[in-house]
């Protein structure tokens, strides 16, 4: 069986007389890897939004299905969405740190969001809490409960984020642009650590990103999306050996050369 299965869906939001994404296609297996890489306004984002049910401003899958474990997404009720956001589906976001209140300690919104899908006693979610900030190898989890967010670096709030995003080891986890607020060396740091979360839980990714090179880096299928639709799609050796469109062409261009040899991260 197939985990997800996104068929030729058409996206639009509010009445723009065109619509964000037409025609995507996406079918992927447990522990698979697919980067959708494109530049701002491609789409891609929306791919994963309409996936977790959170369509901003209007927005609404017009056409096509999305089935997740031969269960169609577009039918669920809120209660059974209450029941699959945060335990089989997750999500990172672009900036983990904007999503978790600055007034708040960690471990009190950690500990809520545990108990939000789970019966367990404060001192078990904090314990739970601190268990899973140090598999993200923060240091001293304790510490980190009992931070403010503005106490942290932007790559430990970005791991804050993940660890909280895998808390109930989900079968998918949905990243929107993971490293595009960090530096270059935590890009690489974070980028391997949903690579061995994959490993360690057999959990699907899909990867939203500007940068091919981290997209090839990590895809097992590599989707290239231009103005809503799809230009290019593969297994990573495909698309990067023999490109299509003139447009991953020159994505792939950019991508730094040495000794013939391109390196992704």
């Amino acid at each position: 069986m197939d985990l997800l299965k996104i068929q030729d869906i058409t996206v639009r939001y509010g009445k723009n007389p065109s619509p964000t994404i037409e025609h995507f296609d996406l079918t992927m297996k447990d522990a698979e890897v697919v980067s959708v890489v494109g530049e701002s306004g491609s789409g891609k984002t929306t791919v994963i939004r309409a996936v977790l049910g959170l369509l901003p401003g209007g927005g609404q899958v017009e056409a096509g299905d999305i089935l997740f474990e031969d269960r169609s997404l577009l039918r669920l009720s809120k209660n059974e969405w209450r029941d699959l956001r945060g335990t089989k589906i997750s999500m990172i976001f672009q900036d983990s740190g904007a999503m978790i209140n600055p007034i708040r300690k960690i471990g009190a919104q950690y500990m809520e969001y545990i108990r939000t899908h789970e019966a367990m006693s404060k001192k078990d979610a904090f314990e739970k809490g601190v268990e899973m900030l140090e598999r993200m190898r923060l240091p001293d989890g304790r510490n980190i409960m009992n931070s403010y967010p503005f106490q942290l670096s932007g790559g430990m709030r970005q791991r804050v984020g993940i660890a909280m995003a895998m808390t109930f080891s989900p079968k998918l986890l949905l990243a929107d642009e993971p490293t595009s607020a960090l530096d270059v060396t935590t890009q690489a740091q974070i980028v391997r650590q949903i690579m061995e979360l994959r490993d360690q839980f057999q959990t699907s990714v899909i990867i939203v990103t500007h940068n091919i090179g981290v997209a090839a880096y990590m895809a097992d299928q590599l989707v290239v999306m231009q103005h809503g639709t799809v230009v290019d799609r593969g297994t990573r050796d495909e698309v990067m050996s023999h490109p299509t469109s003139d447009y991953t062409k020159n994505l792939l261009a950019a991508v730094p050369e040495m000794e013939g040899k391109r390196y992704v991260l």
